[in-house]
């Protein structure tokens, strides 16, 4: 027989991803594991793991078999896991050394970092800054456990009655789940969305600076998990940020607690008409700057991420040019693509669409100049079932016209080298600033745009929310290869979020990632968003205007068929 009777075992072993496997007493924690698996790389720290197919804390006792791969901090989790661990440790360190003191932490900086301000007393002086930064270098070294402990709906109710947080309370009280997770360091005891590295010690890498009333807690960006890059000067992005942050005020609307009170309280048509009226006043004031313009302005260009509402912004915009006296002539980058065969291809071999050199530069760049000086062009389609190019309709246009150059390299001026830059006026689009679960649980405006692409993906393409998420991160690095590096060539910015869009997109969403098989790596990103979305009260989309950025998702546009056009050459 092959089979003979044997000792139960005493140990636990962890098998990952490279084949290597090592064992450990039963409940020692996975991060015992990790550290073994990688005391002789010199990777990106690891942060977390996936563990059978679930993302795991590496303070998580290890009871069982598994098998593991590596969640270092060069990854999307792993960057979440570093910055939401630095928040807490930087919120512990100041409820230590600034009792009096509330720190909300507002948006996400350039070059890595957030922007936080304090209520209660007076902003931080800069030796008071660096103060905090000197204990959180002396907790960093102190090495302290970040404890995780999971608490009855009543007794974290409790817990942040006695803190006096109005916020988390508010936030609890519409909360469906019993339980809920708690971090605490010293005697900060909190709540934040999402994992934590098991001890302060992982974060080694962050510059707290003063900045506009507030201060900036400063870190690495993903693709340099171990970098502070140097330090930039607010942008027209922090404008945005700003004006956002007053039109919440406005619409009396701080966070997701406060959304979900005017959903429940039968305010929420008010809230979209109002979030909706600031949108057509930005864009009005852009059309506005556009015309006093008009002698210098010939070419418009807009850029931004997926998903960010490029496409109905530019529409709205033409029609509010119509409304002031310009004629907007619509010129679609995609048609100047090269033949398929002289397309680049990527590091896998397959063809890179997304590579700016898959556009004729040249081709372009003599027909936008051909018509600013009035010449009729004919301009080309593309077939994608041919992979060529073909002729179209024969244009020209007057002084009155305005070219409207809308695409992922509309800002780069690799683009219209040829053109002289002064006769351009550019502009970002994209979701820029979001509604947070409190004063700092940030909600990403990533994955905002990410579920926006998978309601949008499976309404007008067919695809999977599985499908979306798979390519998810080969879009993210199209992005910060030719689209994130050019935001600030940008004029002007247009943010595209509106604060009550998630408890829209909420109930069209979760039938969608539920459908992901559970054992899939997909299926890890899908039980994070689902987690996120069930903070948010439904609503229904019935009152979102037909012109909204937001049905550009949902559907029922009433721009998806328009095209501002002229009259074609006969």
């Amino acid at each position: 027989m092959s089979v003979t009777l044997s000792e139960p075992r005493k140990d636990v072993r962890i098998t990952f991803e490279d084949g290597r496997v090592f064992s450990g007493r039963v409940g020692a924690p996975l991060e015992d594991f990790v550290l073994a698996a990688t005391q002789e790389d010199d990777g990106p720290a690891a942060v977390a793991s996936i563990v059978d197919n679930k993302l795991t804390e590496l303070a998580r006792p290890v009871l069982r078999d598994g098998n593991a791969s590596l969640i270092r901090l060069n990854s999307a989790d792993g960057a979440r896991i570093y910055r939401r661990s630095l928040t807490f440790m930087m919120i512990a360190v100041a409820n230590r050394c600034f009792p009096d003191a509330r720190v909300y932490v507002e948006h996400s900086t350039v070059n890595g970092g957030y922007y936080c301000r304090i209520e209660g007393r007076e902003p931080f002086s800069d030796e008071e800054l660096k103060h905090l930064e000197k204990r959180m270098h002396d907790v960093v070294t102190d090495n302290l456990p970040i404890e995780r402990k999971k608490v009855t709906l009543d007794e974290a109710i409790r817990i942040f009655e006695e803190a006096g947080d109005e916020e988390k309370l508010a936030l609890l009280k519409q909360r469906q789940k019993p339980d809920l997770i708690i971090y605490k360091l010293w005697e900060t005891r909190d709540y934040f969305h999402g994992y934590m590295v098991p001890r302060t010690g992982y974060l080694k890498y962050f510059v707290i600076e003063p900045a506009d009333g507030g201060f900036l807690l400063r870190f690495p960006r993903q693709n340099q998990p171990t970098t502070i890059l140097p330090y930039t000067a607010p942008t027209p992005l922090f404008e945005v940020f700003m004006q956002y942050s007053q039109w919440l005020r406005r619409l009396g609307i701080r966070n997701v607690a406060g959304l979900n009170e005017v959903i429940v309280t039968g305010q929420l048509t008010e809230a979209i008409l109002v979030s909706e009226a600031l949108h057509d006043q930005r864009i009005s004031e852009i059309a506005d700057q556009i015309a006093q313009q008009r002698e210098r302005v010939r070419v418009i260009l807009i850029a931004g991420p997926s998903s960010s509402g490029k496409t109905t912004f530019a529409r709205r915009l033409a029609v509010r040019l119509l409304a002031v006296g310009l004629r907007p002539l619509p010129i679609s980058v995609d048609n100047y693509f090269v033949d398929r065969q002289h397309t680049p291809r990527d590091e896998n071999g397959d063809y890179d669409f997304e590579s700016l050199y898959a556009v004729d530069i040249a081709y372009l760049n003599q027909q936008i100049n051909d018509l600013i000086a009035g010449k009729e062009v004919t301009l080309p389609e593309f077939d994608f079932s041919t992979g060529e190019r073909r002729p179209g309709l024969k244009v020209r246009i007057t002084p009155k016209h305005v070219l409207v150059i809308e695409g992922i390299h509309a800002l780069n001026p690799e683009l219209l080298p040829n053109v002289d830059p002064s006769a351009g006026y550019r502009i970002y689009v994209s979701d820029l600033a979001q509604l947070n679960l409190d004063r700092y649980n940030r909600i990403s405006t990533t994955d905002v745009r990410l579920i926006r692409r998978i309601v949008r993906d499976a309404r007008s393409r067919s695809y999977s929310a599985m499908h979306t998420i798979a390519r998810w991160e080969s879009v993210r690095r199209g992005e910060r290869k030719w689209i994130f590096p050019f935001q600030n060539q940008a004029d002007i910015m247009f943010n595209s979020a509106l604060p009550y869009e998630l408890a829209v997109l909420q109930p069209m969403v979760l039938p969608l990632l539920r459908q992901i098989e559970p054992d899939t790596r997909e299926w890890i990103e899908a039980k994070r968003l689902l987690s996120l979305l069930r903070w948010f009260r439904p609503a229904e989309h019935d009152h979102v205007p037909s012109d909204s950025i937001l049905r550009e998702f949902v559907g029922g546009s009433i721009l998806e068929d328009y095209r501002p056009w002229i009259n074609p050459v006969v």
